[in-house]
């Protein structure tokens, strides 16, 4: 699968992006490929990161594989003992808190402008997702750039709705995009309450959105996330972003 490693300036830097793309190039016979922002979990951009992004890609997608953790250097850990050794765990914590999702605003529209001068790729009404950390990056996208966004999906993202007023369900009623919310069993990152405040900002602004519950613990659309992974909750996840992107962004 054809892979372009991008260069993205930014108030900060450069922010390192690899865009996947489909072996045929353009789709629908030459019309220009609609774009997706991929953003990863906490763990970052990896094999398995790639390779979510190549399985969209097959679709018929552009899809930007972003490394919203550029700012602060080289940063890699093992995910399998990540969250079970209390001095990593720590340290991811920290990169994590460090990750604004106001600054990955910023960076991603950076990275539309860039692409925008492309004509082989369509930027006028994108998508967004992502995981974990990766899901508030997409669902804050949504309200941040709503001109620019049509579809965002969050899965066992974190974070998506708290009392700070940071938090991106703030800004619902900007949104245009639909959106897409899959949701682990039992995660703390995504507490009922949290649930509430989301759906009932969602709920007043008329927004456009689908929330699903799976059976399935925090983690479980993510290939390399050991112990947390679930093929047959991937499985549905796949299947729900393939649809919303199928029917907002072509």
């Amino acid at each position: 699968m054809p892979v372009t490693e991008l260069d993205v300036h930014t108030s900060d830097g450069v922010m390192d992006v690899h865009l996947h793309t489909p072996p045929a190039g353009r789709a629908d016979g030459g019309a220009p490929l609609p774009v997706a922002i991929l953003y990863p979990d906490a763990a970052g951009v990896r094999p398995a990161a790639h390779e979510m992004a190549e399985r969209l890609a097959a679709e018929g997608y552009a899809v930007a594989l972003t490394n919203y953790y550029y700012r602060y250097g080289p940063f890699t850990f093992d995910i399998t003992t990540a969250f079970v050794d209390p001095d990593e765990r720590a340290q991811v914590m920290a990169r994590m808190a460090q990750a604004d999702p106001r600054l990955v605003v910023q960076d991603t529209a950076a990275l539309l402008d860039l692409l925008a001068t492309r004509d082989d790729l369509r930027t006028d009404k994108v998508g967004a997702y992502g995981y974990c950390r990766g899901g508030l990056m997409a669902f804050t996208l949504a309200g941040a750039l709503p001109e620019r966004v049509a579809a965002a999906a969050s899965f066992h993202g974190g974070g998506i709705a708290t009392e700070e007023p940071t938090s991106p369900h703030h800004r619902a009623g900007d949104i245009q995009a639909a959106l897409y919310f899959g949701i682990a069993a039992d995660d703390r990152t995504c507490t009922p309450e949290q649930q509430k405040l989301l759906i009932a900002a969602l709920d007043a602004a008329g927004v456009r959105y689908e929330l699903e519950h799976y059976d399935a613990p925090h983690g479980f659309a993510v290939p390399d996330h050991v112990g947390a992974y679930d093929e047959a909750a991937a499985a549905r996840h796949w299947e729900k972003l393939t649809e919303l992107f199928a029917r907002e962004l072509r």
